[in-house]
């Protein structure tokens, strides 16, 4: 059924434009109402859930509290389509509206079709709601051209051009306003936001030197890390500095963080747009339907808030094997599908995996100032936690050793990040030309992609033979060798992947399977 944005007011039956979410993004509904004679009852269909239903008693207050008449009579409310179930207090504003323009209460003198979202307190104020920056982007898709959104809304909906979105702190003032008693000025966009609680500087990372290479081939390509130590080696403290150095996020990439944030209810109070990458460091317990998303309703999980960040999985091996499963999928194809008993929900989840592990339980094999306590079946059962397909999918696979004593009590301070970040933004201005159907990284090429920027001259491929058949690599490992190789050649201004390029981006596949195999054998 074609959605109507016209609406129909006549007489004791009113339409009102509303909207809901699935996954992340909004849909439109007919908020229809008819009163007729009759026991007086007050009946909301179209499958709304529990938390729609008690909406009634919200709205009855509401509506008294502002001093305006609530009818008594036969109340029917319909939420169109029927097929979509809607959730949350999100309907409450535009159900309220539309009793009192069928109740002939409220006579709109708008020509203009609009759409309304909010919850309502017993006193007639507005609440917020989530997900509003996705229902602008959907009416703004339909052509509706005004909204009404709850105050402290609208200055995250007024972020997406071409809609006036009025915000409204209560009921009197919205129906004031459709009245023509009153004025209300359009919102203005908000102010950028920041979501990262950790800051530091790469300068405070005594010696490890060779990590934090490959953190910068890691940043400038996007490319999946894993980091085997000791305990107090700095793999943490590597992993919470690598948001210093990410590229900034493209306009586009920002307004899809920002909806997945709002959508799940996580943008600070009055919104704002996102233009820091995410960093998500769930602990190790963290459920499934944590991080993939849960509920009927499935809401974005930490897999869906890293998108176009980082997802940093510290102690690795310690999350449930269901739980690293369930990154497959999204490292692969950068979105999530959760399928229900009511449809499937695709979220999106392009993230850079950034993982730290002990080398064995006890943490100290191969260290060279403690012995290691641990059997050989233990060391096995530890690493067999960790998948062949996860490790696979993981491009750089580097060790981070103990640090030396020297190395340790030496004050000298290392690179900056400010002094990394401006190679990696170098590099991305390379990929920005690269791809100029549309800016992605090297780690998210794909084989067609591979085939064209990845080209090699007959030594460079007698060496990746050999390499191949030394390691017993497999054709996701070659793809992801080709792809850390053409970030290093780009850090190294090259247009082309040379010899050495190639022997450091083997450097960072030394735990694949066939090595620990080996090593534990």
């Amino acid at each position: 059924m074609p959605f109507n944005l016209k609406g129909i007011l006549t007489g004791m039956l009113a339409k009102v434009i509303s909207a809901t979410l699935s996954g992340i993004e909004g849909v439109p509904v007919d908020v229809e109402v008819d009163i007729s004679n009759g026991l007086p009852s007050f009946t909301i269909v179209g499958l709304p859930d529990q938390s729609v239903q008690e909406s009634r008693e919200r709205i009855r207050s509401a509506i008294k509290n502002s001093d305006l008449n609530f009818p008594v009579k036969r109340i029917t409310v319909n939420l169109a389509p029927a097929d979509i179930k809607k959730e949350g207090p999100a309907f409450d504003l535009p159900i309220a509206i539309g009793i009192l323009i069928a109740s002939e209460a409220l006579a709109p003198k708008m020509e203009e079709p609009f759409l309304i979202v909010g919850e309502l307190s017993l006193d007639g104020t507005i609440r917020p709601v989530n997900g509003i920056i996705s229902i602008a982007i959907m009416a703004r898709d339909l052509k509706i051209p005004v909204m009404f959104v709850p105050y402290e809304n609208s200055s995250e909906a007024a972020l997406i051009p071409g809609i006036k979105v009025y915000g409204i702190k209560n009921l009197t003032d919205l129906v004031q306003f459709l009245n023509g008693t009153i004025s209300l000025s359009p919102s203005e966009p908000a102010r950028s936001i920041k979501i990262n609680e950790f800051s530091g500087d790469f300068n405070e990372v005594k010696g490890q030197e060779s990590a934090k290479r490959a953190l910068e081939i890691a940043a400038a390509g996007f490319h999946n890390v894993i980091m085997v130590g000791p305990p107090g080696s700095g793999k943490t403290m590597l992993a919470q500095r690598l948001p210093t150095i990410l590229p900034p996020l493209t306009e586009e990439e920002a307004l899809e963080v920002t909806r997945i944030y709002s959508s799940a209810g996580l943008l600070p109070k009055g919104g704002g747009i996102i233009e820091e990458r995410p960093f998500r460091s769930p602990h190790h317990s963290i459920s499934l339907a944590g991080m993939v998303g849960g509920t009927s309703n499935p809401k974005p999980g930490e897999i869906s808030l890293a998108h176009n960040g980082v997802l940093f999985l510290d102690e690795f091996p310690e999350f449930r094997r269901d739980v690293l499963e369930a990154l497959r999928q999204p490292m692969e194809d950068g979105s999530l599908v959760i399928s229900r008993a009511h449809g499937s929900i695709r979220f999106p989840a392009r993230f850079m995996l950034v993982a730290s592990m002990n080398p064995c339980p006890c943490g100290y094999l191969g260290d060279t100032k403690k012995n290691c306590t641990c059997t050989q079946y233990q060391i096995e059962k530890y690493f067999s936690k960790i998948s062949g397909p996860i490790l696979d999918r993981i491009d750089i696979q580097i060790e981070v050793p103990r640090l030396e004593t020297d190395t340790l009590i030496r004050n000298t301070p290392g690179e900056g990040s400010n002094f990394i970040r401006d190679r990696i933004n170098r590099v991305r201005e390379f990929q920005i030309d690269r791809f100029k159907d549309g800016f992605r990284f090297n780690g998210l090429m794909t084989p067609r992609e591979i085939k064209k920027y990845c080209r090699l001259n007959p030594p460079v491929q007698s060496l990746l033979r050999e390499i191949i058949d030394k390691f017993h690599l497999s054709a996701r490992s070659y793809d992801k060798l080709l792809k850390v190789a053409r970030t290093i050649a780009d850090l190294n201004e090259s247009e082309f992947i040379r010899e050495e390029d190639i022997l450091e981006a083997i450097q960072y596949r030394i735990l694949d399977r066939k090595y620990w195999e080996k090593k534990f054998s």
